[in-house]
């Protein structure tokens, strides 16, 4: 058992910048990234298509030995973790946006977040955001920013022009902390930074959710001790070109 894949699914490519966190924490483990490319985005669907493409998700990696998953997509998390969790007896680790270390670091009480419309409008999503008083939030769907990542394309004048429109907003009110709600948008986080200067951080959830799959593994006690050569498999129903710009190991990728 203590071999056994950690198994990660996301909407496509936005899951890698989850993936490289978790293995540069814990390198020993075997590890199992589905891209489904093909259901690409989740966040326009109805919640429950948004359920029904994580479940059959999780079932693929469960019969693929995987011992926990990380929900590795804001929108799936917060509309299907809860779920999941109920239907599956192995551990799932979410990604939701990270609104609590972004208000527990901002000065001015200003915080932005760009997300998908499906984690905007996610019940998850409206009490967390509410459950804090004396703090401005100001949110913007990313509409059409999934897409353009998905191609493969990371810095080009249509992504910039699309991120400026919904960011410009989050500049002029004065934010002085921008939640990325969807993993997508960190592959682009160096353009995100340019356009948003320094005088802005960038809350990065993804180091607590390394942490977090750590822990579980220390207490199920199926961390990794075996000395046999690590894999680190990924397969997607899409476009392979994208995650072999990411992963930089063609070999690696495999078409399903």
């Amino acid at each position: 058992m203590s071999n056994s894949p950690v198994g990660f699914f996301d909407s496509g490519i936005g899951g890698i910048s989850v993936w490289k966190e978790v293995v540069k924490l814990l390198p020993r483990e075997n590890t199992i990234y589905l891209a489904d490319s093909k259901n690409s985005p989740y966040g326009s669907k109805a919640i429950s298509e948004i359920q029904d493409i994580s479940f059959k998700n999780t079932k693929w990696l469960i019969e693929r030995g995987c011992k926990l998953i990380v929900v590795a997509c804001n929108t799936a998390t917060t509309n299907s973790i809860n779920l999941l969790r109920e239907k599956f007896k192995i551990p799932f680790v979410g990604i939701e946006p990270g609104i609590k270390p972004a208000i527990k670091d901002s000065k001015n009480g200003k915080i932005g977040v760009l997300a998908t419309r499906g984690t905007l409008s996610s019940e998850l999503f409206e009490k967390t955001s509410q459950s804090f008083f004396g703090i401005d939030i100001i949110e913007k769907d990313g509409d059409g920013i999934v897409e353009i990542i998905e191609s493969g394309e990371f810095e080009n004048n249509e992504l910039e022009s699309l991120l400026r429109k919904y960011l410009n907003p989050m500049i002029d009110y004065g934010i002085d902390q921008l939640v990325l709600g969807c993993t997508h948008y960190f592959i682009v986080k160096e353009l995100i930074k340019k356009i948003i200067g320094n005088k802005i951080t960038i809350t990065n959830y993804n180091v607590a959710v390394a942490a977090q799959v750590k822990r579980i593994l220390e207490e199920e006690k199926t961390v990794n001790i075996e000395k046999n050569k690590i894999y680190n498999d990924f397969f997607t129903n899409g476009n392979k070109f994208a995650i072999e710009l990411l992963i930089g190991n063609k070999k690696s990728v495999n078409k399903i």
